[in-house]
């Protein structure tokens, strides 16, 4: 931080002011003093000049306006900058509020006690209430509309000072005694605040000021002390809360009139007077602190008594009551920013947040990157990389932790231009003060100096990387206590234990450059050290301590900023020659007779070590071996300083709006050099100008040069210059435009040299040179324009350019996600592959079918648009595309993956691919695995391995049939096996067919088929007798249908033919059943013989088979076992020609020749009986 005087403004007669305030948000100074003056004052910045804002543009008074209505010395004035209004309050009592109408000031209230004089008045953070403090007591809290809303007399005390809390939940009361007392919002007291910075203080002390910072503009970092009390006697003490136990304690050493916070609570202004030991005479001065009590500058200020101090909105500018006059000081803050590769970072604080934001501002594409930091240190830049220190993160556990045992307190963050963190490390020094060069950064306490030698992945080879793992992480990692002699041994790791022992004469600065290190103390000893193994050299000795250090790029001179704005050179490179072996004080390297005051910001060229530019109050200066060039008018923190130009940020503007900024407040300074040859060229002619670059050399202005000399055309000038600025590619355009005859075609090349591209084609078509015009398109890369310049030449324009136009203006829409736009210049330029890439994309399958079919046998693509019809499931068209290209195995494996098995197995079969059995029941057996047995059965019927089918779904209707499920769900599992085993006979016949060569009658394939079946099948009995389950099954539902309808002979009668059945349906129940319909129909005789067959089952338990014979006593009791109808039975089963067929429908023999057979299950039915029925009762095939 940075502060000068920089405006006087003198109060009319001489009369003394009393007080001064700041409005923060409209910029108006409120001011009063003796005999009732109250002057409201305003400075705006007039300027038509875009590059002269800030600090450097002309302030001029836009208001000075003076208030009457107060008769007294006026001695309190505050703003409420919310409600745009003054409140102010004189000897006499009298209290006036202010308004602004109309650009100017009037009354709006009055207020007069009569009693007493006001001391104090506070508005609260939201403007809402004031708080008036009179000198006998009294209290009073008021709305902003003037409502009173509670008054109180404190007895007994006398009443100096007032402060609202940011919450407006608590008020303090400063005493005239000295006591700071702590009230609630209505009045209520609380307890006494303890004082603990004026321990061993002597004498009667009073406030002079109490300021609690709102937190309007963020926290320096969380947890921030914002609360200042200061005694007249210079002690002063900063809090975080009302009651903190532990608060800074500053002693300021002088007499405070004064205090205020700036607009973000990060520096603390304290005014009064300072008696020098030696003089009798007293000085103003103004000390500024950080919230932690660290003290960062001393501003004298001239005259007698000073009586206030009151910031600037921006905290830019500070505005002193000194007599009768105002003096205003501008202030160049430290701001926490950097600029690496083409961007600024930078760092602010929010109301909202607790962290820091910093931005990564890339100026070349104004984009912004933004990182949240918790309690930000500052931040470092240095190439491409930036460093950004900050204090360790308590809650979140570190590796450094871990490895060492011990919570390091701090992290050095390397980050490159976006802001992404690229690695990490975690010291136990306080960084200070923090450098960085290429290769190294330099992190120091007050006591000792951190080395860390980064490296970043992306510039390393693979073995390197491996070198890198394998070499131990203490080689890049080093510290050193300042007041060690470093003699570049190789030492060991970093032991942070060097770094504790204090040391008499603190770091106060450092800089570095690839191969030196600057070290500066505050007695003003300066080290001068070797990277990058450090070697203490040499010790410099200067009048005054260091306060910004900066070496040129040759590191032959040290720049040296003071404490004070003092600019000095040192030369190191200046032979050694010590006389005292000490060597604490060379005679080499003494300070040149350089000097410039009020310096805050400098920077040596990158490219010339005797080029510099710094910052001298709002002007820049330029030096060139020491000689100024006339300066510039700016406020700007200077970036870069290289081909003699300056890149200057205004950092003050970028934080007014810190979350956008703007292009225009980064600015370009062309130095004088290049200012003059510019001049020199445009109107005195290139020979002259080449005859003054020749005297003051350098890379740029011979640039400059050959640029001019190429567009005068002058060939020999523009080579030599390019040869001087070692520029090959310049001189072989050179070259190229000498081989050309034409002087437009010359013309046109150099107007596309300097990029006016659209000049160029104008020549290359006034030439008729279409031609050019379009290869200079498709360097530039403008296919559209390439396009245009196709259609519109006369004649037939080349066919594969046109192709290749299409083409690339495809891959500009394709690149772009429009994938609708990139179809249509893709069909156009025939580029099949983007196209079915397109049509993928767009979820056009229809288009990319279409496509295959366009596409030749065995095309490259076809396997790309297989795959693309895999990945939806589209398995058809898949296998098409697959086909096409000669790849059955890739098209039985999509049907595979698809699930899609029948068409897996067809393919196989005609590709001779024998891998698909394996395959099938590899996948069988996982399911079978996972108890999966349904999706075996229909991988195994999809796949047409129906006999395998249907070995399963015996297996799954067998284990439903133990369990006892449902009859009607057993027989539907038993009929769907025998379907599948009707499906396995089709299929054997098919087989049979299409393997006859010649023609045969369609009963020699069946017979062929059943042969071969016959052959094939082990499991015969399932083949055989696929229909035996579903007909038991069938026939033991129809019985006890039957039975319930009423028909208990027909029930009896299916119950009989149910015996046939007993390896299907367990015995127990057959005969059950049976008995139970003798029962019914009253067959005691058919009964009777159940009953016996059911009493001789060896699968009953003797209790069961006794409630059997318990049961037939009782019904043979009452009937004899006769029936009482002689069934025929065994007769009527059979006929002339054997056993008669059963009907399915009714479950009784046919006995009739004519019947109807089912074409599926091949069952019969009686004519009569199956006219009622659509679907056949056992299988449910449709009745034809």
């Amino acid at each position: 931080m940075f502060i000068y005087l920089s405006k006087k403004i003198a109060i009319p007669n001489n009369i003394h002011l009393k007080c001064v305030s700041w409005n923060k948000d409209q910029g108006f100074i409120a001011c009063g003093g003796d005999d009732g003056l109250l002057k409201v004052l305003k400075l705006e910045t007039q300027t038509d000049d875009a590059k002269l804002k800030g600090l450097a543009a002309p302030n001029n008074l836009s208001m000075n306006q003076t208030l009457d209505g107060h008769s007294g010395a006026v001695q309190v004035v505050t703003w409420n900058e919310q409600y745009e209004k003054l409140t102010t309050s004189d000897q006499n009592g009298l209290i006036i509020v202010w308004m602004l109408y109309k650009g100017a000031w009037y009354e709006e209230m009055i207020n007069n006690r009569n009693k007493s004089v006001v001391r104090s008045m506070s508005w609260n953070a939201d403007g809402q209430k004031i708080c008036i403090v009179y000198e006998d007591g009294a209290v009073i809290v008021g709305s902003v509309d003037g409502n009173r809303i509670w008054g109180k007399e404190l007895k007994g005390n006398q009443l100096a000072h007032v402060a609202w809390s940011p919450d407006s939940k608590i008020l303090l009361f400063g005493m005239a005694s000295g006591d700071v007392q702590i009230y609630d919002n209505q009045g209520n007291f609380i307890m006494k605040m303890t004082i603990s910075c004026l321990t061993n203080a002597t004498g009667a002390v009073s406030i002079a000021g109490i300021h609690w910072y709102a937190g309007s503009g963020g926290y320096v970092e969380p947890d921030c002390p914002c609360l200042a009390i200061c005694f007249d006697n210079g002690r002063c003490q900063i809090m975080r809360y009302e009651n903190d136990e532990n608060p800074v304690c500053i002693d300021t050493m002088m007499n405070v009139v004064s205090i205020q916070w700036n607009h973000c609570g990060s520096v603390l202004a304290v005014a009064g007077c300072l008696r020098a030991s030696n003089v009798e005479k007293e000085f103003n001065v103004v000390q500024f602190y950080t919230p932690f009590g660290e003290h960062l500058r001393t501003l004298k200020v001239p005259g007698k008594q000073m009586s206030g101090v009151a910031w600037e909105g921006g905290g830019l500018r500070i505005g002193l009551a000194v007599d009768s006059h105002i003096y205003f000081a501008n202030i160049r803050p430290d701001y926490k920013w950097g600029y690496c590769c083409s961007t600024v970072v930078y760092a602010y604080t929010k109301p909202e947040r607790q962290e820091h934001c910093v931005v990564f501002w890339d100026t070349k594409n104004n984009e912004k990157f933004v990182k949240y930091v918790k309690s930000l240190m500052s931040i470092t830049t240095s190439g491409d990389f930036c460093i950004l220190a900050s204090k360790a993160d308590d809650t979140q556990p570190q590796d450094a932790e871990v490895e060492s045992g011990s919570h390091s307190r701090y992290v050095l963050i390397l980050c490159n231009s976006i802001g992404t963190p690229l690695d990490t490390k975690h010291i136990d020094i306080d960084p200070l003060f923090v450098t960085m060069t290429k290769t190294h950064v330099i992190a120091a306490s007050k006591e000792a100096f951190y080395l860390w030698q980064y490296r970043v992945a992306k510039k390393l080879t693979a073995l390197e990387i491996n070198q890198v793992t394998r070499t131990k992480k203490e080689g890049r990692e080093r510290v050193y206590h300042i007041d060690s002699n470093p003699s570049g041994a190789s030492d060991s790791g970093p032991d942070f234990a060097k770094s504790f022992p204090a040391t008499r004469d603190p770091i106060c600065s450092i800089t570095a450059t690839d191969k030196t290190l600057i070290v500066g103390r505050e007695s003003g000893t300066i080290h001068r050290y070797s990277l990058p193994n450090v070697v203490l050299i040499q010790k410099y000795s200067l009048n005054s301590r260091a306060y910004h250090l900066s070496l040129n790029c040759n590191s032959s001179r040290l720049a040296i900023i003071n404490i004070a704005g003092v600019l000095s050179l040192l030369d190191l490179d200046v032979s050694v020659s010590s006389d005292d072996g000490s060597g604490n004080q060379a005679s080499a390297g003494d300070p040149s007779k350089f000097e410039r005051k009020d310096v805050w910001d400098m920077k040596w060229a990158n490219d010339n070590p005797d080029l510099f530019a710094m910052m001298e109050k709002t002007r820049m200066y330029v030096f060139r071996n020491l000689d100024p060039e006339e300066p510039i008018q700016t406020s700007g923190y200077i970036c870069n300083f290289e081909d003699l130009e300056i890149k200057s940020v205004l950092l003050d503007e970028i934080m007014k709006d810190p979350e956008r900024p703007n292009k225009d407040n980064l600015i370009n300074f062309e130095i004088r050099s290049l200012r003059d040859s510019r001049t020199l060229i445009e109107k005195v002619g290139i020979e002259d100008a080449s005859q003054f670059i020749e005297d003051n050399p350098h890379p740029r202005l011979w640039r400059l040069l050959a640029e001019a000399a190429l567009e005068k055309l002058d060939l020999k000038t523009a080579e030599q210059a390019f040869v001087r600025c070692n520029d090959y590619q310049g001189i072989e355009f050179v070259k190229r435009l000498g081989n050309l005859q034409s002087e437009p075609m010359k013309q046109a090349e150099v107007a596309a040299y300097f990029g006016r591209f659209e000049e160029a084609d104008r020549m290359y078509l006034d030439m008729d040179r279409r031609d050019l015009a379009i290869s200079l398109r498709i360097k530039l890369g403008d296919w559209f324009k390439v396009l245009h310049l196709l259609k519109t030449g006369s004649g037939d324009s080349d066919d594969a350019l046109l192709e290749q136009a299409y083409n690339a203006i495809g891959d500009y829409f394709a690149d772009r996600q429009k994938w609708v736009n990139a179809v249509q210049y893709y069909l156009q330029g025939r580029n099949q592959e983007r196209l079915a890439e397109s049509y993928y994309m767009l979820e056009d399958y229809d288009g990319l079918e279409r496509l295959t079919a366009t596409l030749p046998e065995n095309h490259k693509l076809l396997p790309d648009i297989g795959q693309m019809f895999a990945t939806v499931g589209m398995c058809e068209q898949a296998v098409k595309a697959y086909l096409k290209c000669n790849q059955p195995k890739a098209a039985v494996d999509t049907c595979v993956h698809l699930n899609q098995w029948n068409k897996a197995v067809e393919l196989a079969r005609t590709h001779n691919m024998k891998e698909i059995k394996s395959l099938l029941s590899k996948y069988a057996s996982h399911l079978l695995e996972k108890n999966k047995i349904l999706e075996a059965v229909e991988l195994y019927r999809k796949a047409h391995h129906f006999l395998d089918a249907a070995k399963l779904m015996f297996k799954i209707a067998e284990e439903e049939a133990q369990k006892r499920s449902r009859p009607l769900r057993v027989k539907k599992l038993y009929v769907l096996a025998a379907h599948l085993v009707e499906n396995y006979h089709e299929q054997v016949k098919m087989s049979q067919q299409s393997k006859a060569k010649e023609k045969k009658s369609e009963a020699t394939f069946a017979l062929a088929g059943l042969l071969e079946e016959d052959a094939s099948s082990a499991d015969s009995r399932i083949v055989d007798n696929a229909w035996r389950g579903a007909e038991a099954y069938h026939f033991f539902l129809l019985a006890q249908r039957q039975l319930y309808g009423g028909y208990t002979e027909n029930a009896m009668r299916t119950a009989l033919h149910l015996r046939e059945y007993e390896d299907v349906i367990p015995a127990v129940e057959i005969y059950s059943l049976l008995a139970v319909c003798a029962t019914a129909s009253r067959a005691f005789g058919t009964c009777s013989q159940a009953f016996i067959k059911l009493e001789s089952l060896e699968s009953l338990g003797p209790e069961q088979r006794q409630l059997y014979e318990g049961l037939a006593l009782e019904i043979f009791t009452k009937h004899s076992p006769k029936d009482s109808r002689a069934f025929q039975l065994e007769s009527s089963m059979d006929g002339p020609e054997g056993k008669l067929p059963t009907c399915i429908v009714t479950g009784l023999p046919i006995q009739e020749y004519q019947f109807w057979m089912c074409g599926t299950c091949k069952h019969c039915a009686s004519e009569q009986e199956i006219s009622k029925y659509n679907c056949c009762p056992l299988c449910h095939a449709p009745v034809g």
